[in-house]
């Protein structure tokens, strides 16, 4: 049974030398004590705001959703020649860990909800670019080697998680986006990971496969949930009736809501609706 949800939004935390404030969206549920955290990195160009068949579906069914607003954001309206531009990714990461550093402060900005958090069951999400930059706090590997991971972050969802980079990438992202080139040798936390079979990047030189290199190329306990027919906004995961969604499918929205929030409460119902798409676990 959903039960009622508050949020409050924005919040700004500090963030020195950022450059720009850093502001998250905090939604809960107004009952019940333990509530586990979901830090939510949003895909290029959303915002906090976004996500709310997500980020309200989660909330209302027991967890405490944090969702940051990256500088790529269209409400931020970065200049492409902003000099923090190339290292937007890794600002994305600290956005994440800064988020996760500061839940004391996040709870007690929402009426109610201090004394009532989980630090303690701490996970994270993304969609698309914001998918990679969730899963370098759960062990993925940047270009240079770098390690994000972040221990206290025990499980993640990643949603149309972008592939490997060099020989895979168009020319395009090859020239655009050099920081897409994740290892996830050493992604060993536990994570499920969404694909479509019908979701074909231009930023890719290959198919809807592409987005399922972070469970195939991944160590330890993983789940995959590939949906029939679904493109890149997963039948419409971004928000309710917005214009990046090429596939809106509210039934598809609904598996997906399901799915992930059971895993997140850890589960083991994890069936997949046979109609909509199919489930593939790894354990250990």
């Amino acid at each position: 049974m959903p039960t009622p949800v508050i949020t409050v939004h924005p919040i700004t935390l500090p963030a020195p030398g950022r450059g720009t404030d850093f502001t998250v969206r905090v939604s809960a549920p107004t009952t019940g004590d333990d509530r586990p955290v979901i830090v939510l990195s949003h895909g290029f160009g959303q915002s906090a705001i976004g996500y709310e068949p997500l980020a309200g579906y989660w909330a209302a069914h027991g967890l405490v959703v944090v969702q940051p607003t990256h500088l790529d954001s269209r409400t931020l309206g970065l200049a492409p020649d902003d000099p923090r531009t190339p290292d937007i990714w890794r600002i994305r990461i600290a956005d994440l860990k800064l988020a996760i550093d500061h839940l004391d402060t996040l709870a007690a900005a929402v009426p109610g909800l201090t004394g009532r958090v989980d630090t303690g069951s701490i996970a994270v999400a993304g969609h698309s670019w914001g998918a990679q930059t969730a899963s370098t706090l759960l062990g993925a590997r940047t270009p240079d080697g770098e390690d994000f991971s972040d221990p206290r972050v025990s499980r993640g969802v990643l949603l149309a998680i972008t592939g490997t980079g060099g020989a895979d990438l168009s020319p395009f992202a090859a020239e655009h986006f050099p920081f897409m080139s994740p290892d996830f040798g050493d992604m060993k936390a536990p994570a499920l990971i969404v694909a479509g079979d019908n979701d074909r990047s231009q930023l890719s030189v290959r198919g809807p496969d592409w987005f399922t290199d972070a469970y195939h190329r991944s160590p330890g306990p993983k789940s995959l949930l590939t949906l029939f027919g679904a493109e890149h906004s997963l039948g419409g995961v971004a928000g309710y009736e917005s214009a990046e969604t090429t596939d809106e499918h509210p039934g598809r929205v609904a598996l997906i809501q399901r799915l992930t929030t059971a895993y997140l409460h850890g589960s083991a119902d994890l069936a997949a609706d046979a109609d909509l798409g199919t489930l593939e676990e790894r354990h250990g």
